[in-house]
C-alpha cells in the first residue's frame, strides 16, 4: 500500500497494516526455508550418489568416506559395461516398462471410460474391486504370481514381466482415469453418436483426443511404477528377461562392493526418468488437476 493510500487513516490503522505485512513477509520466508532444507534433504543422497559415482574406483570405499571428490572421473561409468551387460538389462527394464504402459493404459482407459459413461452397480463393485486389488501388499501376492508364470512356462521372459506390470497398473490406470472421465462433458459423446459413430468410435475419435493430459499422466506414472520394480523381477528372471534394478543389486556381493560402478548404474538408471518427467512435468500437473474435479 503506497503512502497516499495511508493519508487520512488513523496512526493506529496504519500500524496495523504495517504489523500484516511484516506478518506475511515472514511467513514468506518461513515457508521458502522450510521447502529449501525439506529439497535439500531429499536431494542430499542423491547427490551424494552423484558425486560418488564421479570419483576415481578406490576413492569411491576409501575410509571414511568424502563428499567431493579429489578429481573427477568416468572410471566408474566405463566399469559398470565391464563388470556386467549393464546395456543389456537397461534394455529389458525398458521394453518390459514399455509394453505393459500402453498395454495398461489402453485397457486402463477402456474400463475407466465404460464406468465413467454406463454407471451401474456392477462398474461400482468393479470399481470396488480395483481399488481392493491396489491395497493388496505387492509381497503378499508376489508368490501366487510366480506360481502363476511358472505354470505358465514363461518364467525368464519379458512376456512374463509385462504380463505382471499389466496386472498391477491397470487397476491403477482405471483409478486414475475415471476421475478424468468424469469431467469430460457426455455431450461431447452424445454429439458424435448423433454423426454416426459408435460408442469405440467415439471413444477413439472424441474422447481421447480430449483427454490427452490423462492419458500422459496415467503413462508416466505406470512406466515408472514399472522401470522401478525389482521385487517381481527378482522372482520372475535370472539370466535372460534380467532388469536393471537387479543388475545393479549384483554389484553387490557377499565378497566384495564394487560401489563405483554401482553408483554409476544408479546413475545412468534414475536419469532417463527424470529427464522425461521434467520435461512433461505440465502434463502431470494438468492431468492431475482436471482428473480432480468433476463438472
Amino acid at each position: 500500500m503506497s503512502d497516499l493510500s495511508l493519508k487520512g487513516t488513523k496512526p493506529e490503522h496504519a500500524a496495523g497494516i504495517s504489523d500484516i505485512k511484516l506478518k506475511r513477509k515472514l511467513w514468506t520466508v518461513f515457508i521458502i526455508t522450510a521447502s529449501c532444507l525439506f529439497a535439500l534433504m531429499f536431494m542430499g543422497p542423491y547427490i551424494y550418489l552423484l558425486l560418488t559415482s564421479l570419483k576415481p574406483s578406490a576413492e569411491a570405499v576409501s575410509a571414511p568416506p568424502t563428499l567431493w571428490p579429489s578429481r573427477f572421473s568416468l572410471e566408474n561409468y566405463k566399469n559398470m559395461f565391464e563388470y556386467l551387460p549393464i546395456a543389456k538389462y537397461f534394455l529389458n527394464s525398458f521394453l518390459a516398462a514399455g509394453a505393459s504402459t500402453i498395454l495398461s493404459v489402453f485397457l486402463g482407459s477402456l474400463a475407466a471410460y465404460g464406468i465413467s459413461r454406463f454407471t451401474s452397480a456392477t462398474g461400482s463393485y468393479f470399481l470396488l474391486f480395483t481399488l481392493v486389488i491396489r491395497m493388496v501388499p505387492m509381497i503378499s501376492i508376489a508368490i501366487p504370481m510366480y506360481m502363476i508364470i511358472k505354470s505358465m512356462g514363461i518364467l525368464d521372459t519379458q512376456l512374463a514381466l509385462i504380463l505382471v506390470y499389466t496386472s498391477l497398473n491397470v487397476p491403477f490406470a482405471i483409478w486414475l482415469l475415471i476421475g478424468f472421465f468424469d469431467s469430460i462433458p457426455k455431450e461431447l459423446d452424445e454429439a458424435a453418436r448423433v454423426d454416426g459413430c459408435s460408442w469405440l468410435g467415439s471413444f477413439i475419435k472424441v474422447i481421447l483426443p480430449n483427454s490427452l493430459p490423462g492419458i500422459a499422466t496415467a503413462s508416466i506414472f505406470t512406466f515408472m511404477l514399472a522401470w522401478n520394480d525389482f521385487l517381481f523381477s527378482l522372482l520372475m528372471t535370472s539370466t535372460k528377461a534380467k532388469t536393471a534394478t537387479v543388475g545393479i543389486s549384483e554389484f553387490l556381493t557377499a565378497y566384495n562392493l564394487d560401489l563405483g560402478p554401482m553408483t554409476a548404474a544408479a546413475i545412468s538408471f534414475s536419469l532417463p526418468v527424470m529427464i522425461f518427467s521434467f520435461f512433461v512435468q505440465r502434463y502431470i500437473v494438468s492431468g492431475m488437476t482436471l482428473g480432480a474435479v468433476k463438472e
